[in-house]
């Protein structure tokens, strides 16, 4: 089941390297914005995106699987359809510890594939909303 307690959002938001797939270079999408975020509170980011060179001051990749950096959780913002590709790949790697599908994306079958192999999973949910809500100091 993926996670939707406070205890297990802290858990995975406890993590602090994150790859983000679909990172946009639009400042007025959810895929700069939320990142962006993390980023100002300390997350080290490394862009998925195969048409850009660099997003957030990083260097960004074409894949997952070209992210030569230690990643602890895979942040996503494709469409449903390209989750199970997306957790194959994070599969692949020997460092992802989560998934975390933002809102509106899905895919059960995916996620218990990741669920099965150890992973984390965090589906629906806002990664930027469950930060404020959960760890964020108020003086922030």
């Amino acid at each position: 089941m993926p996670i939707t307690d406070a205890d297990g959002l802290r858990r995975v938001l406890g993590h602090d390297r994150v790859a983000v797939v679909g990172a946009s270079t639009d400042y007025d999408k959810a895929a700069h914005i939320v990142p962006a975020y993390l980023q100002r509170h300390g997350y080290e980011l490394t862009p998925v995106n195969p048409t850009a060179d660099e997003i957030f001051g990083e260097p960004a990749f074409d894949s997952l699987a070209d992210v030569p950096d230690p990643v602890d959780i895979v942040e996503v913002f494709r469409p449903s359809e390209e989750v199970p590709g997306i957790i194959e790949q994070a599969l692949a790697r020997d460092d992802v510890r989560a998934v975390w599908l933002q809102p509106g994306i899905t895919h059960d079958a995916a996620a218990r594939d990741a669920e099965a192999a150890g992973l984390d999973v965090v589906q629906d949910r806002c990664m930027k909303v469950e930060h404020g809500q959960l760890i964020r100091n108020p003086m922030d």
